[in-house]
């Protein structure tokens, strides 16, 4: 056992299983790290993510080498196992435990960058106690330049540059030039200046950075907005499970296969064996660069049987019971700190290369300043033939129809070089036109979707360059060869003609002249009718005189003050109906009422007018105080005559046009970086217009509704046009493109998207005097008081009906029963009128007989 063992670490490390790096000033000095000895059992602390597929594997490798060590020696080591769970937290709390509890020798794990600093700082602090354990560090992705701060360090696995340098050789490889990045933003964020410094290294560049999460639900969103900037080339450093996701979202939208390549990391490609084939079958048509260890020699084959076993003891629940390279790695490490004295490093730089094809993959390898090959050099007897074009290793890597062959590769290497380079404003005033993103390097907004538009109507590529001088020198650009085109809110005039030649404006021309608004008390003579439209106002007397006609006849008979004088007329009840319409709120009480029906009616009906009387009194007294707004200054000579100072955006021509058109003052023109300091200086009187051209006046206006106003007239100046070099031959073409996309209404549309649609920032600055109550907001109550009085009146009609029934039995046809009763009320009606007439005109004569019975007693 002894020797199979002594024979794969040596054979490993031969064949760059092991990837121990240690620090810069360890490998100048040549020294060695060497592990402190003890009398009896020595502690090895061990902190993975136990969740993790990676964490699992290592965990397995080290029992295993620990088993081995420990079987033929006297001096056996002794494993104190941590969980991290991914949490540098959790790591933080382990490796203090393992240093001041188990007094360990040395520690291992850390598989991602934020857990092993975590764990060198936890023993960083511990310096002042005489043992430092070792750490021996599984993260493969680490920063550019390691702290040299940590004596105690040692990187176990190849760095991430490597990797990236893969990447690099064979984007240079195939004559492809620009790549865009996809990573997952829970990881590292060093790899981004990995693959920077690889392809620089190789004369690539890094264009653009899509940051994905985990959870991200906007995928196809972010596709379609590379895929709208002609990107055709990726790097995908994310999970698998998120790889996975990406890639068939990707299919589904066509950007996948001709024109387009994916090359994933090894972040995804390690993990191959861990999953079954069908997650590998989704991901058929991508490219990979994945780690590289030799899976045939006799000594792995034994560590494999091994590691199997035990594996699926430990977890039964996964299915996959391969080891990976982290196995390998775990297995290395562990024997690292076993076999430590006199070792020295040997760094991996070979890398295996796979493509997705079928259910597998195939492979060829890259190593390090050899180039590519269809073997690794004394991997299978004899030594391999490099070559730095993976053109001549693509009967192994893709043996049917190589994706990069021919056309296709033609097509992928042309795409990437013979694209226009488009400068774009950096900063522009306004981020609804421009907006560039410098975490992500992606633009977006008006101008930026409408050049898209012209530019896929022309089957053009081209790559966006953000441009961070002013207006004209990046005209200027142009005319010297720095850029091809310009994309951005620049406006067409004369001067810069001599640079460049323009489209025709895609937007409305004309330099606009905004001011602050005014306010004055409205004192219309009608005004008190303003609260209610016409229709709430008719429905309100409708309402009020039914409900009076109820109340009226269902307490006519008992409330003398309703039955009027005699002989009592038509028109003097209607009299006495509208007056007890109109008056019930303020004169009637309910202890005055006899029937219970009434007051029902009079309850609901002063319910809702209570409401109405109270929406009027609110709506009438907020338009009595509401301010009329009108502009502060009319025209360009109120401003010439007050001396005024006028705002402009900084970096544009306004102020040329200001100072040489509209003859202001030099000293009386102030430029200003946002559009929050145009409105600040409105407001503070610093200035008192500005001057915008009509688009970049509709969003400030959008931002701004209710404290300024546009005014004066509109000067003519040209429109935002699109910047090619002089003599661009597809200058035609782009104007009828333009034209297009004009015409087919898709300007229209990204204008409301992105300008007309601008929230308000100040909308509650001042009431809307506007707004009138109308009768969709009382409807309701009008129905409960209306419905309220109807029932009431219908249940007064049934119970007289039947009072009327039951004293006249005679009558047993309905019609003639109907009849008789109609006459009798009117009859009552009548007769009770009399006998008011009567006793009010006997009453009036007792009381003149009263008065003069008065007199002659005087």
């Amino acid at each position: 056992m002894h020797n199979v063992s002594g024979y794969l670490i040596l054979s490993l490390v031969a064949l760059s299983l092991p990837c121990f790096l240690l620090l810069q000033a360890t490998i100048a000095t040549g020294s060695l790290i060497t592990l402190p000895k003890a009398s009896n059992e020595t502690g090895i602390g061990v902190i993975l993510d136990q969740t993790s597929r990676p964490g699992k594997e290592a965990k397995v490798a080290i029992e295993l080498a620990i088993q081995d060590f420990n079987i033929n020696t006297d001096q056996p080591l002794v494993l104190h196992l941590k969980n991290s769970r991914n949490k540098p937290g959790h790591a933080f709390i382990a490796a203090k435990e393992l240093i001041e509890e188990h007094k360990v020798k040395a520690i291992l794990g850390g598989h991602t960058w934020e857990e092993a600093s975590t764990i060198a700082e936890v023993i960083s602090d511990s310096e002042h106690d005489h043992d430092i354990p070792l750490f021996i560090s599984l993260a493969g992705t680490t920063p550019l330049q390691p702290t040299d701060q940590w004596p105690f360090f040692i990187q176990a696995v190849p760095p991430q540059s490597t990797q990236m340098n893969a990447v690099a050789a064979i984007l240079q490889s195939m004559g492809i030039r620009q790549v865009t990045l996809i990573y997952e933003t829970s990881s590292s964020a060093s790899i981004i200046s990995h693959l920077t410094q690889a392809l620089h290294q190789t004369g690539s560049e890094l264009t653009n950075i899509l940051p994905l999460t985990s959870s991200s639900c906007s995928i196809d969103k972010e596709l379609e907005l590379v895929k709208r900037q002609q990107r055709k080339v990726f790097v995908v450093h994310t999970s698998l499970e998120l790889g996975v996701r990406l890639f068939q979202i990707a299919k589904k939208m066509e950007m996948v296969g001709d024109g387009y390549l994916w090359i994933a990391t090894n972040a995804i490609t390690d993990l191959f064996h861990s999953v079954n084939s069908t997650v590998i079958s989704s991901l058929k048509g991508m490219v990979g660069v994945k780690s590289y260890f030799p899976e045939n020699t006799p000594d792995f084959l034994h560590f494999r049987k091994r590691f199997r076993q035990k594996f699926h003891l430990d977890y039964p629940e996964d299915e996959q019971d391969e080891p990976g390279i982290f196995a390998v790695q775990g297995y290395n490490a562990m024997k690292m700190v076993e076999k430590f004295n006199g070792l020295k490093t040997v760094l991996a730089n070979t890398v295996e290369i796979v493509n997705v094809n079928g259910k597998g993959y195939h492979s060829v390898y890259w190593t390090e300043g050899l180039g590519f090959s269809e073997t690794v050099e004394n991997e299978i007897n004899g030594a391999s033939n490099y070559t730095h074009l993976i053109d001549n290793v693509g009967e192994i890597l893709w043996p049917v129809q190589p994706w990069y062959a021919g056309r296709r590769r033609r097509n992928l290497a042309g795409s990437s070089q013979n694209r226009l380079r488009v400068g774009v404003p950096a900063h522009s005033l306004f981020k609804q036109f421009v907006f560039h993103d410098n975490k992500t390097k992606r633009f977006s907004g008006f101008v930026v979707d409408v050049f898209h538009e012209m530019m896929t109507k022309m089957n053009q590529p081209y790559d966006l360059f953000p441009f961070h001088d002013s207006y004209d020198d990046l005209v200027k650009a142009i005319d010297k060869k720095e850029f091809d085109a310009v994309a951005g809110d620049v406006t067409i005039l004369s001067e810069r003609h001599e640079f460049a030649d323009f489209t025709q404006p895609y937007t409305e021309s004309g330099l606009e002249m905004i001011v602050p608004v005014r306010s004055r008390l409205s004192n219309q003579p009608w005004l008190f009718l303003k609260p209610f439209t016409a229709k709430m106002w008719w429905i309100t007397a409708a309402i009020t005189t039914y409900n009076g006609f109820v109340i009226w006849l269902i307490e006519r008979n008992h409330n003398k003050d309703l039955q009027g004088p005699h002989p009592i007329s038509i028109i003097t009840q209607i009299g006495i109906i509208l007056w007890l319409a109109f008056s019930t709120l303020f004169t009637l009480r309910g202890d005055k009422m006899h029937s219970n029906l009434s007051r029902m009616a009079v309850v609901m009906w002063l319910f809702v007018a209570l409401i109405i009387t109270q929406s009027y009194t609110a709506s009438l007294a907020s338009m009595l105080t509401a301010q009329r707004l009108e502009p502060t200054i009319t025209s360009v000579e109120m401003l010439r005559n007050m001396n005024a100072t006028v705002g402009y955006c900084n970096g544009s021509y306004i102020n040329r046009y200001l100072e040489n058109v509209l003859e202001f003052k030099d000293f009386r023109i102030k430029s200003y970086n946002s559009t929050h300091g145009y409105a600040e200086g409105l407001n503070s009187g610093e200035i008192k217009a500005i001057f915008l051209e009509v688009p970049a006046a509709k969003v400030f206006l959008a931002q701004y509704c209710k404290s300024f106003i546009r005014t004066g007239e509109t000067f003519k100046v040209g429109g935002f046009g699109f910047a090619f070099h002089r003599g661009f031959e597809r200058l035609s073409e782009a104007n009828g493109a333009l034209m297009n996309v004009s015409e087919s209404g898709k300007i229209k549309e990204l204008e409301e998207k992105h300008l007309i649609s601008e929230e308000c920032v100040d909308e509650e600055s001042s009431p809307d005097e506007n707004g009138r109550l109308n009768l969709h907001s009382f409807w309701v109550l009008f129905v409960l008081t209306g419905g309220t009085s109807t029932v009431a009146l219908v249940i007064y009609i049934v119970i007289s009906f039947k009072e009327f029934k039951t004293s006249n039995q005679e009558d047993t046809s309905l019609s003639k029963l109907l009849s008789a009763f109609i006459k009798d009320w009117l009859r009552r009606m009548r007769r009770s009128s009399s006998i008011v007439a009567s006793v009010e005109s006997a009453r009036h004569t007792r009381n003149i007989d009263q008065a003069d019975n008065t007199d002659d007693d005087s």
